[in-house]
């Protein structure tokens, strides 16, 4: 009777694995856009919209009138908020800090910001209305590259998992600057002086050591709330306010890290599927079959497919050639290739760009959407395929080992 018991424990063990690993989080949203496109392309698909775009009976601020607002301006912050908490902690402690170490992943990931938004360019040709969208294949979604990365196990060296890391956190510093810099039409005086008075106040507590967590949280909240009305997009807000965070407490304990810690599950379970499922749902019976080859989809994914891989694999090589910088150790050049593909998923910074790259064209930030989905997709699938034939485990490399 014993033999069950054991025969379903070790028949589970791959799932729970699976459960506690770096893949959970990438899996977790490639089923949560799955979903918005099954309910989006269903009879749900009514239901769906009016969830997410139907006007709420009562908000607290009137700006945000719908649920879709408060998930894309609201709880958003959240997500650029841990960005900002990463990105300190790696200028400062981590694998940033080190000028000759950030050579190769800053470099890298220019290019692979330049080369897509150069190709999505190319395509669009001259049609000036999609021209705002060259920044939507620029960046590299986290979690989802990492999480392919989690499914090959020990397959991926861990100085190129590091390399794929920092290119994103990168690409995530260059995506808000973006976002700051060319997606604020509007610049409202009075509340940016303002957003800069209590951006000001939360320096002047970090200089004078304050130690607790809630009057930077307060703080924070303000700083929201005056960004949103300012002009500039209110997630914005999130990395300011992050960037203020001690690194330590008076007493040498790590207060920003124990943030981060508290705030990463959330983020990766909770903020950024809400978030991919209000934003994946895209109609194809609507926008028709024929919409997958219009200019704005095909460019969005051959930027994030062709231009993500061609900007950082050429960046890489010319560095490592010229002695700029060197490739990560322990890897070949067909690996640095699967993973320079990998970069290519671009799933959440790019669903967020779509939407305010297009502001009042739906249709627009739909298709766009199409070529994120699309092109993402084939970055996983074709980086996943190339470091799973050409990678092999350690102890395979070495039968001696063990």
């Amino acid at each position: 009777m014993a033999a069950a018991p054991v025969f379903f424990a070790r028949a589970i063990r791959p799932f729970k694995a699976l459960f506690v690993s770096d893949a959970f989080a990438g899996i977790l949203l490639i089923f949560v856009a799955a979903a918005a496109m099954i309910v989006a392309n269903t009879g749900l698909s009514h239901a769906y919209h009016e969830l997410f775009h139907g006007r709420l009976a009562w908000t607290p601020i009137p700006k945000l009138d719908t649920l879709h607002l408060w998930i894309n301006d609201g709880l958003m912050a959240i997500f650029f908020f841990v960005v900002g908490l990463e990105v300190k902690r790696e200028l400062i402690a981590g694998s940033l800090a080190d000028p000759r170490a950030r050579r190769l992943p800053v470099l890298a990931a220019a290019a692979g910001m330049a080369a897509p938004a150069a190709i999505f360019l190319f395509l669009v040709g001259g049609n000036a209305n999609l021209h705002s969208g060259w920044a939507i294949p620029a960046a590299t979604d986290i979690a989802f590259a990492m999480g392919v990365v989690g499914l090959l196990g020990t397959r991926v060296p861990g100085p190129l998992r590091l390399f794929l890391l920092t290119v994103a956190i990168v690409d995530d510093i260059g995506a808000v600057a973006i976002i700051a810099l060319a997606y604020t039409p509007n610049i409202k005086l009075v509340w940016l002086i303002a957003s800069l008075v209590v951006l000001a106040v939360m320096i002047g507590m970090n200089r004078a050591h304050v130690s607790r967590i809630a009057p930077y949280i307060l703080a924070a909240l303000v700083l929201w709330v005056c960004v949103l009305f300012s002009g500039v997009h209110a997630t914005i807000a999130g990395v300011v306010a992050a960037l203020t965070i001690p690194m330590k407490r008076r007493d040498g304990r790590s207060m920003l890290e124990n943030i981060e810690h508290a705030l990463v599950g959330w983020n990766a379970y909770l903020v950024v599927p809400v978030f991919g499922f209000a934003n994946a749902g895209v109609d194809i019976r609507e926008l028709g079959l024929d919409a997958l080859l219009d200019p704005l989809p095909l460019a969005v994914a051959a930027g994030l497919v062709a231009g993500k891989q061609l900007g950082i694999f050429s960046a890489v090589y010319a560095a490592d050639r010229v002695g700029f910088a060197r490739k990560p150790d322990g890897c070949n050049w067909v690996e640095m290739w699967g993973v320079t593909i990998l970069c290519g998923i671009g799933f959440t910074m790019s669903l967020f760009i779509s939407g305010l790259a297009f502001p009042g064209f739906p249709v627009l930030v739909e298709e766009a959407k199409i070529g994120i989905l699309l092109g993402s997709l084939i970055s996983a699938l074709l980086g996943y395929g190339v470091l799973r034939l050409t990678t092999t485990h350690p102890e395979m490399a070495n039968p001696q080992a063990g």
